[in-house]
């Protein structure tokens, strides 16, 4: 710790508004080492204001296997993972709703969004053209199994306390909100228009349709070069202008409802999906990431500077962080000699499926396995499997068997006559571990760090399924050069920031071990509320100032 602790005149209590309002700042797909790489870069209060004037920690882990975009928003609104949260990927089968498609993290057909813009209203809505869709399916916190650390002061506050997500994306919007949020936002892909769910109101409120009709979608539009376009998620989505865009409405949020004005603490997530949506194409040793990373730097001063005129940022509390890292692109860590590889989990799926044929169905061509392989979960076909008499238990066991060589076998052929060779062997695909769903409902993990990360890892579905944990910067894809992807348990994709600031918290950087569990425990602590029902995290207390006795 680079400064020493003051004292603070006395505790927050989020029932007399104190502080009046806590921002959580996701961005999507950052790692942890980015705010050192590019440190001497940034200029104002962006992210500077959490690096020099807040507590920022260096060495923040999620201390699971499965990091994607929807369980670590959970795990950062709730404090816990995804055997606490029920969250364990972006959407998964689910034989219960579904046997033709899998379904979102949030997809809940129960609702439907609403005020889509013209072209994307359903059947069953006012204005819609006759090709229109009969229903377009909303979302909500429907799988999410514990509350967040907002869900906590609207409980504490008997629902005087406001709690927003805003977001590109649905999962990413309401998961770190939780289940009692008062709304969620995130844009129609098509225009790039916000929209919500019937789970939360039947219209948007007035001041999210004027944002909508305003003029800045267009504006987003013509700073990424891509005026008129019907792929806003793509192609804006892509660009340092979505996150201004993101920020702007989260501007029109807190005006709007008034936020941090009320007489209690509310609560706003503001999860930033630009960063993600053009790293799974550059990588992060792009020019693409710099560019994004300082633009971003420009944006938060921006909103930060308009937070303290707002609200004032004595006021309010702020944490940054994000759900996720990122591995480098496999061809680009091979040139520097990492057994770095893309894995085609297309073929490794034909030739597991050809194996189990002939041992269970000759003759036939029975998919054993459901399709889109989705890395680190394979799942099985139950119903393949019961036309062959196949319980769960030697399904799984026969899957897992023959997995790690149908992977090895994708490795580039060398000629044993030819050793030694001369040059360096190209990277090979390599299974380091393969866990059955029955192992991992049982508790059979190893008896060390990586067996905590697996249990942390596993809810359930109703699925039959394996889980494989490739060799560390591997990757499902069918070309080492296109591209990069998150969802391990190594180290580059648990890496990300984690960093406060606000009153009670002690300006310096740490390097203590800590989780981004810990900050919905950290705020909920501070706030004076119950922490998240199924938290984990602790109270980071080496940055908080001491209490003043008066």
């Amino acid at each position: 710790m680079l400064c020493a602790a003051a004292p603070v005149a006395a505790r927050a209590q989020a029932y007399v508004g104190k502080p009046k309002l806590i921002v959580i700042v996701v961005i999507d797909q950052f790692r942890g080492d980015y705010l050192n790489r590019w440190r001497d870069e940034f200029k104002g209060r962006g992210f500077n204001l959490f690096m020099k004037d807040g507590a920022w920690f260096t060495d923040c882990y999620y201390e699971y296997a499965n990091t994607k975009t929807a369980p670590g928003h959970s795990t950062i609104g709730t404090g816990a993972y995804s055997n606490g949260h029920g969250i364990e990927t972006n959407d998964w089968w689910d034989a219960s709703r579904s046997d033709e498609h899998k379904v979102s993290s949030v997809e809940d057909e129960r609702y439907q969004l609403v005020d889509l813009p013209a072209g994307s209203i359903p059947a069953n809505q006012p204005g819609a053209p006759a090709t229109a869709a009969k229903f377009l399916i909303g979302s909500s916190p429907r799988n999410l199994r514990a509350t967040t650390v907002g869900d906590e002061l609207r409980l504490a506050t008997q629902g005087k306390a406001k709690v927003f997500g805003v977001s590109l994306k649905d999962r990413a919007s309401i998961l770190p909100a939780g289940q009692s949020a008062n709304g969620a936002y995130w844009i129609d892909q098509a225009s790039g228009q916000f929209t919500t769910s019937t789970y939360y109101m039947e219209h948007l409120p007035a001041w999210a349709t004027a944002f909508n009709t305003g003029g800045r979608r267009e504006q987003a539009e013509k700073e990424a070069l891509v005026e008129g376009t019907t792929q806003f998620y793509e192609l804006v989505g892509r660009t340092p202008a979505a996150n201004s865009y993101e920020l702007d409405f989260a501007k029109a949020l807190i005006t709007g409802e008034n936020l941090g004005q009320r007489g209690v603490t509310d609560l706003v997530t503001v999860s930033l999906s630009a960063n993600d949506i053009q790293g799974h194409q550059f990588g992060p040793d792009s020019d693409s990431e710099h560019e994004m990373t300082l633009s971003l730097d420009h944006d938060l001063d921006g909103f930060f500077s308009w937070l303290d005129k707002t609200v004032g940022l004595d006021n309010v509390w702020l944490a940054l962080t994000a759900d996720h890292g990122i591995a480098p692109i496999p061809a680009e860590a091979a040139k520097l000699g990492i057994n770095a590889t893309a894995v085609d989990m297309e073929k490794v799926y034909e030739g597991i499926n050809a194996k189990l044929n002939t041992r269970y169905s000759p003759g036939a061509k029975l998919a054993y396995l459901m399709p889109g392989p989705d890395l680190p979960y394979i799942v099985l076909n139950k119903k393949a499997f019961a036309k062959a008499h196949i319980d769960e238990k030697d399904a799984e066991d026969a899957v897992a068997a023959v997995l790690p060589a149908e992977v090895a076998a994708l490795a580039p052929k060398v000629d044993d006559a030819s050793l030694p060779v001369q040059h360096r062997l190209p990277p090979a695909p390599r299974v380091q571990d393969v866990y059955t769903r029955l192992q991992l409902a049982h508790g059979e993990y190893p008896s060390d760090e990586f067996g905590r990360i697996l249990a942390h890892s596993y809810t359930e579905h109703g699925n039959w399924f394996v889980m494989m944990v490739l060799d560390a910067y591997q990757m499902e894809g069918a070309s080492s050069n296109a591209g990069t992807t998150h969802f391990a348990p190594w180290s580059y994709d648990r890496h990300v920031p984690l960093a406060f600031y606000g009153a009670p918290f002690a300006p310096g950087e740490y390097h203590e071990l800590v989780a981004p569990v810990d900050l919905a425990v950290t705020f909920a602590s501070l706030a004076g509320v119950n922490r998240p029902s199924a938290a984990v995290g602790r109270v980071l207390t080496e940055a908080i100032k001491p209490a003043k006795h008066e």
